[in-house]
């Protein structure tokens, strides 16, 4: 097999999908930094660059916000010791491109007339920047380029009286995708968009009430799951208990697959179903659709192993680790020479030769995004000695950007969409390529398939079936708003 691009300069960083943001929030407990902490340490998986705290203590609120991980900074008992109160909320964050900067790190906060609120933001509002500019244009003063500072001005802006109004209120002028938790001198508040894209959990320990992105990060702190907050639902956590608000029209829900397929850790519940299982029935479903004749099946990891683990039981093949992980890298090593970029995948990944030599070998990944990484990878394999390299892929092709949390390039930069199937087998350079159908990744899910009238999924990144309007993307402002929009989360 010959092996193609020896001559090309790849990004590695770029050849993955990022979620954005990890939110927390706790109310009615002593030690709410120290719990919200712990379960940003869970979710530090949705944002490796920036983390904030920020709590109320039934005086005033305090924030701290720094860049890099939650244990670099949140484990000192100093600063955990300054975040003083009861009531907390936290957040994680990825920047997708541009400078990763402090003021743009949440929880955001303002002191209004209605009296202070803390923001914490998962998602991407696809009406921020048309937001942004009449904000502005009204005399509005922004202090980060985050899309989600525009919640705040809408809240400071409503004509209602009550802040909890103010925030409805605020909501009715959000297009997107938003998983939100705020905390106000009274009240912790939770909101999902009506199409409940991005996920927010409820849960409680001791008394205290939770939300957060994930049941590991209730998991983490010993905390009891109580629901999933539903789409288009406004929960309300206040010393009076739960309270529950529908200001939206009910609609089904269209949750984002991607959740699945690589974002939420395995160990997550989401949507009732183990993500693990779901993970391990996609492979199995991918092995139905596209079995292989092959030696070994090896993932690669980490988001690839329950797929292959159950790729190779549905085929009956032997399942090895052929790739290990270095989980020890942040992002790939750069240095100025070509040569020594070439070698940045192997910092993360290194083949296991022993597995490999000799054998027709079955690589199974979660997804392929602009197909550089694959294509280090299938190339290590036939250095090591691999007879045959396949690739299975545990998720359809992605032909289409996301506008929602997710960080995928522009359309022309995804391979699958500038790409036929043969095309991009060649451009890998492996034996032969498969993904798994949309149809398929739905069974794995426990539905016979996609419902074309009324899909269960937010799956535009294999559809086109964008769920909610496209405000920023359409018009003479379509360029700055992609910009703005990566800015986002």
């Amino acid at each position: 097999m010959t092996m193609p691009h020896d001559s090309l300069d790849f990004d590695l960083d770029g050849d993955t999908l990022h979620e954005e943001c990890g939110v927390f929030g706790i109310f009615g407990h002593p030690d709410a930094a120290a719990l919200t902490a712990l379960g940003l340490h869970a979710l530090q998986h949705r944002g490796q660059e920036a983390a904030g705290i920020v709590t109320y203590d039934g005086g005033r609120f305090h924030s701290e916000k720094r860049m890099g991980l939650v244990g670099d900074h949140f484990s000192s008992e100093k600063v955990i010791n300054r975040l003083k109160g009861s009531q907390a909320v936290g957040h994680v964050r990825y920047s997708t491109t541009g400078e990763t900067i402090l003021r743009n790190v949440q929880p955001l906060f303002a002191e209004l007339a209605a009296g202070g609120i803390a923001v914490a933001h998962n998602g991407n509002l696809t009406n921020g920047l048309t937001l942004r500019k009449q904000l502005i244009a009204s005399g509005a003063i922004y202090q980060s380029t985050s899309d989600t500072e525009a919640i705040l001005h809408l809240v400071a802006r409503s004509p209602k009286k009550r802040l909890l109004e103010r925030y409805v209120d605020a909501l009715r002028q959000l297009e997107g995708a938003y998983a939100l938790v705020s905390l106000t001198n009274k009240k912790l508040i939770g909101a999902r968009d009506p199409f409940g894209i991005r996920p927010l959990m409820l849960g409680e320990l001791n008394g205290a009430y939770i939300l957060c992105s994930e049941t590991v990060a209730l998991d983490i702190i010993g905390a009891k799951f109580i629901r999933e907050v539903e789409n288009g639902e406004v929960v309300v956590i206040s010393e009076d208990g739960v309270e529950s608000l529908r200001p939206f029209p009910k609609q089904p829900a269209r949750p984002c697959i991607f959740e699945y397929v690589y974002f939420s850790r395995p160990d997550s519940i989401l949507g009732g179903r183990s993500v693990y299982e779901v993970r391990k029935a996609t492979g199995k479903q991918l092995a139905l659709e596209s079995p292989a004749d092959a030696d070994v099946i090896v993932p690669i990891p980490d988001s690839g192993v329950p797929c292959a683990l159950g790729f190779a039981q549905q085929l009956g093949l032997p399942f090895e680790l052929g790739i290990i992980r270095n989980h020890y890298v942040g992002r790939t090593f750069i240095e100025p020479t070509q040569h020594i970029r070439s070698l940045g995948v192997k910092l993360k990944h290194n083949v296991n030769k022993a597995v490999v030599a000799g054998k027709r070998i079955v690589l199974v990944d979660d997804s392929i995004v602009r197909g550089t990484t694959s294509v280090k990878i299938v190339r290590m394999m036939y250095e090591a000695g691999a007879k045959e390299v396949h690739m299975r892929i545990a998720s359809p092709p992605i032909k289409h950007p996301d506008f929602y949390g997710i960080d995928t390039p522009e359309r022309k930069s995804l391979l699958a969409a500038t790409h036929t199937l043969e095309e991009m087998r060649a451009f890998i350079g492996v034996d032969s390529l498969a993904f798994v159908s949309v149809d398929g990744i739905y069974k794995a899910c426990g539905y016979e398939g996609r419902d074309a009238k009324q899909p269960q999924f937010t799956d535009h990144a294999f559809t086109g079936d964008y769920p909610t309007p496209l405000t920023d993307l359409e018009g003479e402002h379509a360029k700055q708003s992609r910009a703005m929009l990566a800015e986002a989360g």
